[in-house]
């Protein structure tokens, strides 16, 4: 299964919402992100243990690949967005795609924002759950 690189976040979340969007809140050099937040939330949808992956499946990959985008504030600003956008490309990369209503989506991950860390492994599933219901090819 094909990961998302560091270097796919940057183009994609920022040389290109920086060129083509417009925010109420400038969007901080991505040089800025806090050390390795980012690197951990990419590389641990693709984790095993004993040869097992931890995150078997696409919709569990990107589950925990969005939670940990929402969650661990990678970045000074536009975490959410950010999430948004790398699950976006990494369901796009395995030809797959979320049909759902922005303003569904931008709630959704509002929810994600704000609930309680010890909630975790079932704000995970919601998100799994969410991402089911919605998927297309």
């Amino acid at each position: 299964m094909d990961i998302i690189t560091v270097q796919e976040v940057e183009f994609l979340a920022f040389r290109l919402a920086r060129e083509h969007l417009s925010f109420d809140e400038p969007i901080p050099d991505f040089s800025t992100r806090f050390p390795n937040v980012l690197e951990s939330c990419l590389v641990t949808p693709f984790m095993k243990f004993e040869g097992k992956s931890l995150y078997p499946s696409l919709s569990a990959k990107g589950s925990i690949l969005f939670y940990l985008l929402v969650k661990n504030h990678p970045f000074q600003n536009g975490n959410k967005r950010i999430a948004i956008t790398t699950l976006l490309v990494f369901l796009h990369k395995h030809k797959r795609w979320i049909k759902v209503d922005s303003q569904e989506f931008y709630n959704f991950t509002v929810w994600v924002a704000q609930s309680p860390a010890e909630l975790k492994d079932e704000v995970v599933m919601g998100i799994e759950k969410f991402i089911k219901s919605h998927l297309v090819k």
